[in-house]
């Protein structure tokens, strides 16, 4: 017999990495381990699926819960850019790497 509800999800052993946007003016994100660097213009997030930089204006973080690791970002939202870490490493000089 199945311990599990009709609305309860099976828990995985892998950490779950979302990305929710709303309008371009919210992000809510899961599985983020750091958060690297941020200002009004760039958000760098250490995530379980890789770095990611989120660009945009007047961008400020609105949430952060580190124990779940869950960040909520607000401001005009640009893009989302995601780091392949085995080509680069942990990204230095973040900029001139993604213009390279």
């Amino acid at each position: 017999m199945n311990e599990y509800g009709p609305n309860q999800r099976y828990k995985s052993a892998e950490p779950v990495h979302d990305i929710v946007m709303k309008g371009r003016k919210t992000l809510e994100i899961s599985g983020v381990k750091e958060v690297e660097s941020f200002d009004s213009q760039e958000f760098l997030l250490e995530t379980v699926m890789g770095y990611l930089s989120v660009r945009g204006r007047d961008l400020h973080m609105r949430n952060l819960n580190v124990e779940e690791g869950l960040v909520s970002i607000e401001g005009k939202i640009d893009d989302l850019i995601y780091v392949d870490e085995h080509n680069s490493g942990k990204p230095k000089g973040f900029i001139g790497k993604l213009f390279k």
